[in-house]
């Protein structure tokens, strides 16, 4: 029998290929600032401190999700550079999960985004909804990302990690 001071846990993923080298990948990915131009209804997203997550980066959310607003304080934990990170809720919803990226070819690598969540209080009875409806988000913002990326021009290897804001058509 489960405990009911613990809430159920759903694991969730989304994955897809993207045509452009991990590195280019890996500046949006990173980059916070970037999240409201790929992940579904994020409002506004900043890190402290800003540009490339590191270990300890410090998040700040606002989430339009299932008719309500969700503000959340996150936390990365370890990183690796160009590759993974993983993070943490430290406020708001119960949620952990990590953000990967594989290169497969030169200008061509593979994207993974896992996400944990744990529903609490009057989220328990909807939980199997909640997960559902978070991985149909899950699934459009790793399609949006690759959508992004694809729609800047590949830059050079010397490029690559000057700078993580995407320019050009979104």
């Amino acid at each position: 029998m489960s405990d009911p001071q613990h809430a159920r846990t759903f694991e969730l993923c989304a994955a897809t290929t993207v045509f452009r080298p991990a590195a280019q990948v890996w500046a949006v990915l990173a980059d916070y600032a970037n999240a409201p131009r790929w992940r579904t209804g994020v409002v506004a997203m900043t890190a402290d401190p800003p540009g490339i997550a590191t270990a300890a980066t410090r998040t700040t959310e606002e989430l339009r999700f299932a008719g309500r607003t969700w503000r959340t304080r996150g936390e990365v934990g370890t990183v690796v550079p160009g590759t993974r990170l993983t993070w943490r809720t430290v406020s708001g919803a119960d949620a952990d999960g990590a953000r990967t990226v594989t290169a497969l070819a030169p200008a061509r690598c593979a994207v993974r985004l896992d996400l944990r969540v744990r529903p609490h209080g009057l989220q328990r009875p909807f939980g199997a909804l909640l997960a559902r409806m978070l991985q149909r988000n899950l699934t459009r913002d790793v399609e949006a990302l690759r959508e992004l990326v694809e729609a800047t021009p590949p830059r050079p290897a010397d490029e690559r990690t000057s700078g993580s804001q995407v320019s050009g058509p979104v």
